[in-house]
């Protein structure tokens, strides 16, 4: 979902706002809330760790919000990474879409690019979950040279479609009336089997979902192998064994096959909205080490 924020959407937001920063607080380290205005409008970013450590820009799933890696960022930026964790714009979070529309994927692929400018951040490394995912492999495919190593968990639209299923049961995400209840029933159901989602987490997707209104989704076709195989950067793709919204494995397979030097692991135990913080222990693992190559 995106939205668009005015001033006179405050007192509705009010509730969101404060469980937003409720989450925030959880971070086991400093935060420095950092604000870029584009022309688009203005774009907040959480960052944390060394100031001068290595840039590593965090791009969450749609209506999650920079605050879903409350159980990530902390582990990151202790390794000496710089942790610039992005509210998407446009979307449920803190920053302020007041400018001009995206329009569409070159114009959201735009605003990434007037963020790292506006931080002053030639080159980074990506993490990124889901919908975020897909934004990032499209950066990298769209300015390599901006992008040293990518990580991607539970991806999707990048290697394979969604499943019918989940595409039905998540349409009604989009119809009139949205109301918390409907965001808490989708992600009860798409998280299931196994670990529970955190509730403060799964309260503030909830009130974002019901309080921001509703805009078109910037997204466009999944890449084609063909272009997908033009990508340079190094890559790490974790999936959840038991994602709802594609078949995991095979999503695996064709990660694989079409990237044959990528990184491509499965963590068991996991659903799409569940990997990056109920198996943040393993997820941090694993993007610590991509993120570290060996020394030759």
């Amino acid at each position: 979902m995106s939205a668009r924020t005015t001033p006179d959407l405050a007192p509705r937001l009010a509730p969101f706002l404060a469980a937003y920063d409720g989450m925030l607080a959880r971070w086991p380290v400093p935060v420095e809330p950092l604000t870029v205005r584009t022309a688009h409008g203005t774009t907040r970013i959480n960052a944390c760790g060394p100031a001068d450590g290595r840039p590593l820009v965090l791009l969450h799933g749609g209506g999650a919000t920079s605050t879903m890696w409350f159980a990530n960022a902390g582990a990151w930026a202790e390794a000496g990474h710089r942790v610039l964790a992005v509210d998407l714009i446009g979307d449920p979070g803190r920053s302020v879409h007041d400018g001009a529309a995206l329009g569409d994927v070159p114009g959201l692929l735009g605003w990434l690019d007037a963020v790292l400018d506006g931080l002053g951040v030639p080159e980074t490394d990506f993490c990124a979950h889901s919908y975020g995912a897909w934004i990032a492999l499209e950066y990298a495919l769209h300015a390599p040279a901006r992008v040293g190593r990518l990580a991607l968990l539970d991806p999707t639209q990048c290697f394979a479609g969604f499943r019918p299923g989940y595409l039905l049961r998540a349409l009604p995400l989009f119809l009139p009336r949205r109301t918390p209840a409907r965001a808490r029933s989708y992600l009860d159901w798409e998280s299931a089997p196994g670990p529970a989602l955190d509730p403060d987490w799964c309260e503030l997707y909830a009130l974002g979902y019901a309080d921001f209104p509703a805009s078109p989704v910037i997204t466009g076709p999944r890449p084609t192998p063909a272009r997908l195989q033009t990508l340079t950067t190094p890559l790490l793709a974790l999936y959840a064994a038991h994602s709802r919204a594609h078949d995991p494995h095979r999503t695996a397979e064709a990660t694989r096959h079409t990237l044959p030097h990528a990184t491509v692991t499965t963590l068991p135990d996991t659903t799409h909205h569940t990997l990056p913080m109920a198996a943040a222990p393993q997820v941090n693992h694993h993007v610590r080490t991509f993120l570290t190559p060996p020394r030759p």
